[in-house]
């Protein structure tokens, strides 16, 4: 039932204050005023006063001009028809495609999967990038950050995983993309030939902010659709600490009473909120989510890691262009290792990172000023080739060609018998 007041009694910065009742929230509105129709959503109830936020900024409203509530929460179109198009933080096509208005819409930000209907992670989601397919396995089904200070290439790394990931469909939520970064993401794909199977939704930094908080919801609105259908889904977003900004402002505007650094005290919920849609469907498709939370000052006790860290099952660590293999961790990596992949790749990877860790030490070592052995030399060749074909984001490589140059590169520097892994597996991969 659509709802018409034409009495606002506060105009605070963006948000706006009605009168109202039977009033839901999350509830979209429209604002008619004298630079024309804007939309709205309420994000508040206090009483019989309902706070809207509008999107396009309060400039141009008064007091006299008329709400209409439309009786419904913010709405995206849905079908096969998204595949292949970019969509702003509204869901309106920014790609000069032809409308959506004949697909069904679905309503966003609806509750996660009840968890009697999940099922126990067991798919592997090979992204060719070794450090995180022999190291920390992404599967099926999971939620990842990705950890980074600011200037690090970690949307470079979420549109490599997106162009190489084998998953049926890549949904791409950009929140407060600068927007030389979302044309990479566009060039990236296409160029990559994969953009017929990507839908992206953009919110750049010149966007209103409670558009912000917006994309999330769309894209894994969207995502469950697809996962409902048997596709397995990968959905990308960035950045969630501009969408945790984002709520710090409206809170801020709101007068409400600031937590940590000024954030909501409902930022955990929030964000978990978000990350447990993440699922394995009974039957059908799966949603698997790898996000990036930059972290100011590289401080990983910030609220926005922090509170992320409680809701996810590990993370990344992009530190100087690479992914750290000390820090970094995936915690459902143990379902997949061994069982989906090879059997030798559980033995590989605990070697390797052993063997690394020492090269490590031996840096440290040779930094204060200790003599260099002939054993020194062996690590650090092997530090080093370790870093050229494992953690540069550059190498391209299936996971079994990755395990195959693991046992090569192991075999450059050590001897069977210096690695630590069973006889059965170096009778069978060590190369000759």
């Amino acid at each position: 039932m659509i709802i018409e007041h034409s009495r606002i009694v506060r105009v605070q910065g963006d948000i706006i204050a009605v009168p109202a009742t039977d009033i839901a929230y999350g509830e979209l509105a429209t604002v008619k005023s004298r630079r024309g129709t804007s939309l709205a959503q309420v994000i508040r109830l206090r009483g019989e006063e309902v706070f809207l936020q509008v999107f396009a900024g309060s400039r141009g409203i008064s007091t006299g001009d008329t709400v209409r509530f439309l009786g419904h929460p913010m709405q995206v179109a849905f079908g096969d028809a998204l595949l292949g198009r970019i969509f702003n933080g509204s869901g309106e096509p920014i790609d000069k495609g032809p409308n959506l208005h004949a697909l069904p819409r679905i309503s966003i930000g609806g509750p996660s999967v009840n968890p009697v209907r999940r099922v126990i992670p067991r798919g592997f989601i090979e992204t060719r990038v070794p450090m995180v397919d022999v190291f920390n396995p992404l599967v099926e089904s999971q939620k990842l950050p990705i950890f980074s200070a600011a200037g690090e290439p970690y949307n470079d790394l979420l549109a490599r995983i997106g162009m190489r990931a084998n998953a049926d469909v890549v949904i791409l939520g950009g929140i407060g993309l600068k927007h030389d970064e979302y044309l990479k993401f566009r060039i990236a794909f296409e160029q990559a030939g994969v953009l017929s199977r990507t839908i992206m939704f953009v919110h750049t930094a010149s966007d209103p902010v409670v558009e912000r908080l917006l994309v999330p919801d769309m894209a894994l609105a969207v995502a469950e659709q697809f996962g409902v259908q048997g596709k397995r889904v990968l959905v990308l977003l960035t950045d969630m600490t501009s969408f945790a900004d984002a709520m710090k402002e409206i809170a801020i505007s709101m007068d409400q009473v600031p937590s940590n650094l000024g954030y909501p005290g409902s930022l955990y919920s929030d964000l978990a909120s978000r990350y447990e849609k993440a699922v394995d469907f009974d039957g059908a498709g799966s949603i698997t989510i790898l996000a990036v939370t930059s972290m100011p000052g590289d401080d990983v006790t910030h609220p926005v890691p922090d509170n992320t860290g409680y809701i996810t099952e590990g993370q990344f660590y992009l530190r100087n262009g690479v992914i750290e293999p000390f820090g970094s961790l995936s915690r459902l990596k143990q379902l997949v290792i061994g069982k989906v992949t090879r059997g030798d790749h559980g033995y590989i990877m605990n070697s390797m990172i052993r063997l690394f860790a020492r090269s490590r030490e031996v840096e440290q070592k040779l930094a204060m000023g200790f003599d260099k052995t002939s054993e020194d030399e062996r690590y650090l060749k092997y530090g080093r080739l370790f870093y050229d074909r494992f953690m540069d984001l550059r190498v391209d490589l299936g996971i079994n060609d990755a395990l195959d140059l693991g046992w090569k590169t192991l075999a450059e520097c050590f001897r069977p018998d210096e690695v630590e892994i069973k006889q059965e597996f170096i009778d069978q991969y060590w190369p000759a």
